[in-house]
């Protein structure tokens, strides 16, 4: 290693979903079922306001708190979710810098954070970078969000929680009941509570619920990047108590410094584009795929998003994803999210043509 180089970066490895990004590139006319984002354009009204906004000069640093108009349009949508006498709003670069900045602002080293295994694969590199110590809850077989389970992870250097519903890799949706048991043991052991909603509109069974709607301490992270395809974009937000949110401020002010001004103006006339269209059609994405491969797949039925985490047929999930790619068909090794190798991560945000050729291609490998 160079001996420049941090040692922190030691820690963790690249994403291995990268290295699958970099193959597709290679490849031709391959069966891309690994790309976790929106198949379908940044809807045209927000191209509009972007460009508009771009024309009439709004190319500068915005404030680090995000533009007022989005600011206040974000807050007075979670005020009518939530009644919490604090809870503040800002603008974040992405999402991703949401995570970041949540985990700088909170972790110190040796702090221990929860979340389950599967898992986005962020949240452990990130816990690294602060020196806090990831703690994975295994969730495997059905991927739900256990609270005993939770509450057995905790410990006296038990600092956060961080859930994911909808949940990338599986996309299974957490039950309201569940999120207010966490929320409340999460309330009772004073921990930090995090709920990354990023596919909270991706939501195909039965309704939406948060855990800030049972723990007013709840710090929530959103954004535009999956919703309307603005994956490029960054622009997320982060609400919560407002002492941490100016803390995360504080920070992204040193690092960030604010989200890119002009998309901003696209993420406000975002929040008036109906997604009702593109909801339906993932939904009915998610049943094609299910019904197509569980009478030959092991697989936890998702709720959200727009991925399935199905069972390998043979032991190592790795392996089973070679042989996939070695036939054209890009998926993703289910290792690179969790601590074990059985799995493997299809993007059903695909055309239907991929979709059906994908299916194929993985009933023939049984």
């Amino acid at each position: 290693m160079h001996p420049w180089i941090a040692d922190r970066t030691n820690a963790f490895d690249s994403s291995g979903i990268r290295k699958v990004f970099d193959l597709a590139a290679k490849l031709k006319d391959p069966i891309n079922l690994s790309i976790g984002q929106p198949d379908f354009d940044v809807p045209d009204e927000i191209k509009s306001a972007t460009i508009e906004a771009i024309q009439s000069g709004k190319n500068a640093y915005s404030p680090t708190q995000g533009i007022g108009p989005l600011r206040e349009a974000i807050a007075s949508e979670v005020k009518e979710l939530y009644s919490h006498a604090d809870r503040d709003v800002f603008v974040s670069s992405g999402t991703s810098g949401g995570l970041m900045l949540a985990m700088l602002a909170m972790i110190n080293p040796g702090d221990e954070v929860i979340y389950l295994d599967p898992y986005f694969v962020m949240y452990p590199a990130l816990v690294k970078m602060c020196g806090g110590v990831p703690v994975p809850v295994d969730s495997y077989p059905d991927f739900r969000l256990d609270p005993a389970k939770i509450e057995a992870a905790i410990t006296s250097k038990t600092k956060m929680i961080l859930v994911n519903s909808p949940a990338n890799p599986t996309g299974v949706t957490a039950t309201e009941d569940e999120l207010k048991a966490v929320a409340k043991i999460a309330a009772d052991r004073n921990i930090a509570l995090v709920s990354d909603e990023i596919y909270s509109r991706f939501f195909y069974d039965g309704k939406f619920s948060s855990p800030a709607a049972f723990n007013e301490q709840t710090i929530v992270i959103d954004g535009f990047s999956k919703s309307h395809a603005m994956t490029g974009w960054r622009v997320g937000y982060v609400h919560g108590p407002s002492a941490i949110i100016n803390t995360m401020l504080k920070i992204q002010q040193y690092s960030f410094v604010c989200s890119p001004q002009p998309a901003q103006w696209g993420a406000l006339r975002a929040m008036e584009v109906n997604l009702d269209g593109h909801i339906a059609d993932y939904a009915r994405k998610r049943d094609l795929i299910v019904d197509g491969l569980s009478d030959k797949f092991e697989i936890a039925k998702p709720g959200g998003a727009f991925y399935v985490f199905p069972k390998s047929p043979i032991a190592s999930g790795a392996k089973f994803v070679e042989k996939a790619i070695e036939k054209g068909l890009l998926i993703i090794p289910g290792n690179i999210f969790s601590h074990r190798d059985t799995h493997f991560r299809i993007s059903f945000a695909a055309p239907d043509e991929t979709l059906h050729r994908g299916i194929e291609l993985l009933r023939k490998m049984v």
